[in-house]
């Protein structure tokens, strides 16, 4: 399961992590390598400081190289969310921190011969149930600032109710982005480490000390600030994981017969369908998504994956499936992205996360609000992205209710399993059965069987099968391991225990 991004990459060896003495000092150091880590250290290093990037896998292997990649300010409806919680100033400084996200994005693209192509972006109505959402949408995104129109009809195969359009906005490859931001930190002696896992980080005198998992043993880096671009932030201090709600979708590409549907579309009704093109070397590829759910709380992910594969092959016949992946993204409780110190007061440590799916822009944004934050500056439109502030308590209720959720999830997780004793693993599946006092994880993927400890590492919730994935996914805050009980993502910082 390869994004079409990561796919057919050449083979490099891995950064360097942190063999020397000397390679474990910096002035920042920047936890992740997607978009957000890379063009922080990029700006940073542009500026003079010593930086270094940690990444516990490889560059992009995390939601950056598995994203539809939209660079887009018509985000479905995000603006109709914001402004339901938010006056309409906050929602234009969302907007206008989105816009110079774009700009510098499709800047330094276009500096550096990096491809993306140009097309409208549409947020529509693919029942007549969702007419009213992509009308308010509409008045939402005028509120903010943004020169949308109403198309009441559109040329495309699948339904199409009524919607939204925002004209010229981009989409993009993001891997090669990626390799230029790395080929430039390079050259103004910025550093990247990858196979460089933070476990932990703690205060002393002389600034910050991160303990950092690596092939070769573990280690202690030291630097003056760090920011945390992980997604979710791996550390517990500011209670990031309760203000998040973890989500997962699923992307499908596919080599079609005659012309793909131009422009860039997302639905306001249910299902989510999301579709775009992107030219690959062996011809254009339709790139469909959707089937979204929290992380580790759908009973059959894989069955809405192949519905969302039925209806693609439905609305362009003869559409033959070459690629499938999936990516995780955070929704947060107001709304509005969290960047900026993890802790009121605090200038050391510092947080980029609850993009929302809508992350190459908002990446980008965070970037330039924290490397200005970290030099000195400010940017205007900050308040909108402020990790504390009084906006917040718009998504008091939101959080309350997403924690009652997670609470009855871990009852349920050491619960459940007890009537499942004796249930095996069948092929390419997994099963959590026992008493609380002896729960075990058994899974069978491609004939190889395993057993782990169900319990997550990060508060102790009960992993469920994802059957899409074959990973084991916590229902809490949504870390997720591979069959073997190794740590993919998520705020957990460790592997699930392996028995046997």
């Amino acid at each position: 399961m390869t994004s079409l991004w990561l796919a057919n990459r050449p083979d490099r060896p891995l950064a360097p992590a942190l063999a020397e003495e000397s390679a474990r000092r910096a002035d920042v150091v920047v936890v992740g390598a997607g978009i957000t880590g890379l063009v922080t250290a990029v700006l940073l290093a542009r500026a003079g400081k010593d930086v270094l990037v940690l990444e516990a896998r490889t560059a992009g292997a995390g939601t950056t190289g598995n994203t539809t990649a939209k660079i887009s300010l018509l985000q479905g409806t995000k603006m109709s969310q914001i402004l339901a919680k938010h006056s309409a100033k906050v929602a234009r400084q969302y907007a206008q921190g989105n816009l110079e996200g774009q700009q510098w994005l499709t800047g330094y693209c276009q500096t550096h011969g990096i491809d993306l192509q140009h097309e409208d972006a549409y947020t529509y109505a693919q029942s007549s149930d969702g007419v009213a959402k992509a009308k308010a949408e509409l008045e939402a995104c005028r509120t903010a600032g943004l020169d949308v129109e109403w198309l009441d009809d559109a040329d495309v195969p699948f339904p199409f109710h009524g919607g939204v359009r925002l004209a010229d906005q981009a989409q993009f490859d993001p891997m090669p982005l990626l390799d230029n931001l790395i080929a430039e930190l390079g050259e103004r002696n910025g550093r990247l480490a990858e196979g460089a896992r933070v476990q932990r980080v703690s205060h002393g005198r002389g600034g910050l000390t991160l303990r950092v998992q690596t092939t070769s043993g573990d280690v202690d880096v030291h630097t003056e600030q760090c920011v945390l671009a992980t997604g979710i932030p791996i550390l517990d201090r500011g209670g990031f994981f309760a203000r998040l709600s973890p989500h997962r979708s699923y992307c499908l590409a596919f080599r079609v017969p005659g012309n793909i549907t131009r422009g860039m579309y997302i639905s306001t009704d249910s299902p989510t369908r999301s579709t775009r093109s992107a030219p690959t070397a062996d011809g254009e590829r339709l790139i469909v998504g959707g089937a979204g759910h929290t992380v580790g709380r759908s009973s059959d992910p894989a069955a809405s994956v192949q519905e969302l594969a039925t209806w693609a092959k439905l609305h362009w016949p003869g559409a033959e499936q070459t690629h499938y992946w999936s990516a995780q993204d955070y929704t947060p409780a107001d709304a509005l992205p969290y960047v900026g110190p993890i802790l009121p007061g605090s200038d050391k440590i510092h947080v980029a996360t609850g993009f929302d799916k809508w992350g190459m822009t908002n990446g980008v944004a965070a970037a330039l609000a924290l490397s200005s934050r970290i030099l000195g500056g400010r940017m205007d439109w900050a308040e909108a992205f402020a990790s504390w502030s009084p906006h917040e308590l718009s998504g008091l209720s939101t959080a309350v209710q997403t924690n009652l959720t997670v609470g009855l999830n871990m009852a349920k997780g050491w619960i459940t399993p007890v009537t499942r004793i004796g249930a095996a693993a069948g092929e390419n599946c997994g099963v959590v059965s026992g008493p609380p006092w002896h729960l075990q994880a058994d899974s069978v993927v491609d004939g190889v069987e395993h057993t782990v400890s169900p319990v997550c590492p990060h508060l102790g919730g009960i992993v469920n099968w994802n059957d899409a994935d074959k990973t084991w996914d916590c229902p809490l805050h949504g870390s997720r391991f591979t069959p073997d009980g190794t740590l993919i993502e998520g705020p957990a910082t460790r592997n699930l225990t392996r028995s046997g």
